[in-house]
């Protein structure tokens, strides 16, 4: 029967799995051909073979990371959640439902910073491999479980951070000028691989600024990889 617990629970998985692979596949490869910047492979820190190992990486550990995002889901479909079908069901309306992508946004934004710094601790930065991108991904499921958000509202969503992700790996450091120290970016991202302890959140520089991990990227002050390159061509 359609609403058989077993049934559901196998095909969320399914599901979960084609879509993370549609998502990080399609955009990534996107990404890659034609935003990436390829003249950061020949960089000393680029490692040999280290797109495909990376693609690798991440087909290997989709499975296990599902697992607990596909149990979360399952709470959501058997009703446990506060997520909605029906405008009418807005506490507010569509103002309501425009003001749940921003405080979905902001809460998100607050908790990955939390968590994603504490799995930078020396006791934790490996004690949860591979389902440490799960455990950052935490604060997206806990949101419908906290707070009404329409069903569409939510997959739109969760369609973006996916994209999102990818996009603050892809080398392109672009943004306006007004938005260099407020929208944590790819230039920010790239300072967080190279030194660890710095630029910890996802879209904003907020919890940075207060948590005191805000670094100011050395791609926009002349010093990032594409800077370091460019002097060991001119060698």
């Amino acid at each position: 029967p359609e609403g058989e617990p077993c049934r559901q629970f196998l095909s969320l998985f399914v599901i979960t799995n084609l879509g993370a692979l549609t998502l990080y596949l399609l955009f990534g490869t996107l990404s890659y051909y034609f935003i990436f910047d390829h003249e950061l492979e020949k960089h000393p820190q680029f490692l040999e073979n280290q797109v495909r190992r990376e693609i690798a990486y991440a087909l290997r550990s989709l499975p296990w990371i599902s697992v607990p995002t596909v149990a979360l889901f399952f709470a959501e479909v058997r009703g446990y959640s506060k997520l909605y079908d029906n405008i009418e069901d807005s506490p507010y309306g569509w103002s309501g439902v425009f003001l749940s992508m921003l405080s979905f946004l902001f809460f998100t934004d607050m908790g990955i910073y939390w968590i994603h710094r504490a799995l930078h601790h020396r006791l934790l930065y490996h004690a949860f491999h591979p389902v440490d991108g799960f455990m950052q991904s935490l604060p997206y499921h806990v949101y419908p479980f906290l707070f009404p958000l329409h069903k569409v509202t939510y997959l739109g969503l969760y369609i973006f951070v996916n994209v999102w992700t990818i996009s603050i790996h892809d080398g392109d450091y672009r943004v306006p000028r007004l938005l260099q120290h407020v929208v944590n970016g790819s230039a920010h991202h790239t300072d967080h691989h190279l030194y660890f302890d710095y630029n910890y959140g996802q879209y904003f520089t907020l919890w940075d600024k207060i948590g005191g991990s805000y670094k100011s990227p050395t791609a926009f002050e002349g010093k990032g990889p594409r800077d370091y390159l460019r002097k060991l061509q001119e060698k």
